[in-house]
């Protein structure tokens, strides 16, 4: 269930068929009047703030959501609203905002069955802003920290569930950019620092699509060092994890090119352990 649908389902519950009615007869359709401070129940400011954000009017809706917390600070109205200026802050991309004004709804209802969400939305919000590869990360960072906060404090919501899928794609981008560090290194001529990217890349991001590349790269680091003994560990370990993709191909026919075959490291027999074991000395 995605966010969109999580939080009009909650707010749908706390509205009944007689709310939108007396909603209605106070005339929503005027701005002035919706905001003047007038001193009217807290479901029905709540429902004009809802009204606005079905129709996407998100400074009108922070506006009046506030106005709940300004005329009712102590009602579940209040306590509601304060989560709805979050979200349609998220929804008109202030995204700072709408982190700043969760996190205090977490610290004033940590007990709250809302706050779960609290949680969630910090870290869409961060989700939201990460950048191409090329840039800096900071924000994919804090989106990996704030995602795996929800999957540990509530594994089993549908919450967690969203936030693992995020963080496969989270993870890509942080295994994109040391990616393209390596390669960075690799043009200037730095090979160790090349090395201690790549190896990174396959140490903290395995199941990225990354990885492939990142010991390919390796291969063609350590041979231009004349460190062949461990390009053809890393190739090896390529060739018995990928013996199909195209980066084991192109580093097999590079270690062939100095006189190195893979297939006696990578079809030989092993005993039990072994690519693991190695695997682990390599990265």
């Amino acid at each position: 269930m995605n966010a969109d649908n999580k939080i009009f389902k909650f707010i749908i519950a706390g509205l009944t068929a007689l709310t939108l009615v007396a909603c209605s007869s106070f005339g929503l359709g005027k701005k002035k009047e919706e905001l003047a401070y007038i001193e009217r129940p807290a479901e029905l400011i709540y429902n004009q703030a809802f009204v606005r954000v079905d129709r996407r009017d998100w400074e009108t809706a922070k506006l009046l959501f506030q106005e709940v917390e300004r005329q009712h600070p102590f009602s579940k109205w209040a306590r509601r609203a304060l989560l709805m200026s979050s979200y349609v802050d998220y929804r008109d991309a202030k995204y700072e905002e709408s982190i700043g004004t969760a996190q205090r709804f977490i610290s004033l209802h940590p007990g709250s069955e809302s706050t779960p969400y609290a949680y969630y939305l910090i870290a869409i919000n961060y989700y939201d802003q990460i950048f191409d590869v090329g840039r800096d990360q900071a924000t994919t960072v804090n989106a990996e920290a704030a995602l795996q906060q929800v999957v540990r404090r509530y594994p089993d919501s549908d919450y967690a569930r969203d936030a693992r899928l995020k963080l496969e794609l989270t993870h890509d981008h942080l295994a994109g950019k040391e990616m393209s560090v390596g390669r960075f290194y690799q043009k200037q001529n730095q090979q160790l620092a090349a090395i201690g990217r790549f190896k990174s890349v396959v140490r903290d991001y395995e199941t990225t699509s990354h990885v492939e590349e990142a010991m390919h790269r390796l291969v063609e680091s350590y041979i231009t060092l004349g460190i062949v003994g461990e390009a053809k560990k890393v190739g090896a370990v390529l060739g018995y994890n990928y013996p199909n993709g195209e980066w084991y191909e192109d580093s097999y026919k590079l270690l062939e090119d100095i006189g190195v075959n893979l297939d006696e490291e990578v079809k030989a027999p092993k005993p039990p352990g072994y690519w693991r074991r190695l695997r682990e000395r390599l990265f």
